[in-house]
């Protein structure tokens, strides 16, 4: 009974880590979608940078295709929220100018 639980306690834990290394990573493609945004943008930067966040976007989500289940979920997540996030970035730095 107890290396059963010993077992499944391990595999448990080596799951979830192995999951969360991968959310964590996951998102590297759109590492630079992250940085702060310059202080003010022109039109033609912003419509650059919309292009390069999408395609950044895309690529994550791409590399989350090999995962299944819950890593796949979290994975598909970060990606979402970092395109959010740099998407909000733009459209600030756009009021700014």
């Amino acid at each position: 009974m107890n290396k059963t639980l010993l077992a499944i306690s391990a595999a448990l834990a080596f799951g979830l880590s192995g999951t969360a290394f991968a959310a964590a990573h996951a998102g590297a493609p759109m590492a630079g979608a992250s940085a702060p945004m310059a202080a003010s943008m022109t039109k033609a930067e912003a419509k650059a940078a919309d292009k390069k966040v999408d395609a950044e976007y895309k690529a994550a989500k791409k590399a989350c295709k090999p995962m299944k289940g819950a890593e796949e979920k979290a994975c598909k997540a970060q990606a979402k929220a970092t395109h959010e996030k740099a998407e909000a970035d733009i459209k600030a730095a756009k009021k700014k100018a």
